[in-house]
């Protein structure tokens, strides 16, 4: 490239990329189409670790000069400091962040710029940027999920034994402790965090050496760059290297199993601070006015997080499409990968931060949910196993029998510890002053206190080993 900033080909022009090829520079709308800067220049910093290690892997093997080697490495640390700064000059002419680099190191340091691109294709070089970029952001999604986890364990603690009510089909089912609740969001994520670790495991294989596609003539030693960059091992296949795109889909799948428990803990925020239900309350940090309505108070967050599993399934699904039928190796259409795997990463990145803050905001009322806990007989099936556990009854027949009294008290308008012993020994006749002792929702929540249960105990201590998992 000549001394020209980049950007300074005009229409018509040989490209700077391959002049030798091509008599003519690109139409206008093949820039358009082609050019990829306006997305791809997030990847700066990869591109520019990716370089430093291939040029000093280039010193190392005797491919290129110790001088050249300086020259370069010391040339890529003004690019950095130039983008760090928002100084750099990007230009669509030049397609995308790899060739904005290096046409702005050959103007800074001329011709040792043209060594760099030695043993190396853009096709290597956008797939480790791009798995760097991708591992990174794995690891910084586990760590937001983490802190998660902690704010909604922080509200399981303080509520370890308040009652709640337990629904299935959104009817009443059984009363639930808070604590329990909650944690089972707090389950949820670990799940979600280990498959965006496990994503990182995965994807920490090295394809710089792979070339365009079948590796390289140079003596190159891909294990150095491998460890420099961080990577575990080199990828042990030059047409993989290249071509793999899975290590994007994994992470985006993972993005969006995760964004899908958040939008569920983000609808029971939504009815739990309604009015219909009353549980729990924002303060005005996570909630917004109306335009009209002088009264409400909407949880415009917990909508927009319940919102984004939407937009982050359908990033996966547009890479899937992408990917789907592309014969081995690079195909152009792979430039799309990075427009719907950022996408989805920003969405995550928001949505587990407004989660963090809400779980941390919210603030609950424990009369309201008791009082719905009491409610739509939820201790029916307390008054089965009494007939189970007490009189012995086989658990069909005490289920039948519970359901004839649960009508007695729908008819008579009143709770089950409410109705008359004399109508439950109208059933069972056998039935003691000591059923009511079962039918009361401290009670129903105490007793189920098996592995995994609501119990206020076994709450306590699954908070006790999650304190331990998450110290």
């Amino acid at each position: 490239m000549s001394s020209d900033k980049p950007g300074d080909k005009g229409q018509g022009e040989k490209s700077q990329m391959w002049g030798g090829r091509f008599e003519r520079g690109p139409a206008a709308v093949m820039e358009a189409i082609n050019a990829s800067i306006d997305v791809d220049k997030r990847l700066w910093r990869e591109d520019i670790d990716g370089s430093k290690a291939h040029a000093a892997m280039l010193a190392a093997a005797g491919i290129i000069s110790a001088a050249d080697h300086r020259a370069i490495d010391e040339g890529l640390g003004r690019i950095a400091g130039e983008i760090a700064a928002g100084a750099f000059p990007f230009s669509a002419q030049l397609e995308d962040i790899h060739m904005n680099i290096e046409a702005r190191l050959k103007d800074l340091i001329g011709a040792p710029a043209l060594r760099l691109h030695t043993a190396r294709s853009r096709n290597d070089q956008v797939a480790v940027d791009f798995r760097l970029w991708c591992r990174k952001a794995a690891d910084e999604a586990a760590a937001a999920i983490d802190a998660l986890q902690r704010a909604l364990l922080a509200q399981a603690e303080r509520h370890a034994d308040w009652v709640m009510p337990g629904y299935t089909h959104l009817q009443i089912a059984q009363p639930v402790t808070l604590g329990h609740h909650l944690l089972a969001y707090v389950e949820m994520l670990e799940r979600d965090c280990t498959r965006f670790i496990d994503a990182s495991a995965r994807m920490n294989e090295c394809p710089l050496g792979a070339a365009a596609l079948a590796g390289t003539p140079y003596p190159i030693d891909r294990d150095m760059t491998a460890e420099a960059l961080g990577f575990a091992r080199p990828t042990a296949n030059s047409l993989d290297s290249v071509s793999a795109r899975d290590f994007a889909l994994e992470l985006i799948a993972a993005a969006a199993i995760c964004a899908s428990h958040l939008s569920r803990l983000a609808e029971e925020i939504v009815l739990w601070t309604s009015p219909h239900f009353g549980f729990a309350r924002l303060t005005d940090a996570f909630s917004t006015g109306s335009s009209i309505m002088p009264q409400k108070r909407n949880p415009d967050a917990a909508e927009l997080c319940r919102a984004k599993v939407g937009r982050i399934a359908g990033s996966f699904q547009s890479l899937l499409m992408v990917m789907k039928g592309l014969p081995l190796a690079y195909s152009k259409d792979m430039q799309e990968d990075k427009a719907a795997t950022f996408q989805a990463v920003d969405d995550l990145a928001l949505a587990l931060a407004a989660m963090t803050g809400m779980a941390g905001d919210l603030q609950f009322d424990r009369g309201a949910m008791r009082a719905a806990a009491m409610r739509g007989f939820s201790t029916a099936t307390d008054l089965a196993d009494y007939f189970v556990m007490t009189l012995g009854l086989p658990f069909r027949e005490a289920h039948h029998a519970t359901g004839r009294i649960v009508a007695l008290a729908e008819k008579k308008g009143v709770r089950l510890d409410e109705l008359p012993l004399a109508d439950f020994q109208s059933v069972e006749p056998r039935t003691g002053e000591d059923v009511f002792q079962r039918l009361t929702v401290d009670a129903s929540v105490a007793a189920r206190a098996s592995y995994g249960g609501t119990a206020p105990a076994k709450v306590i201590a699954q908070i006790a080993r999650w304190k331990e998992i998450l110290p």
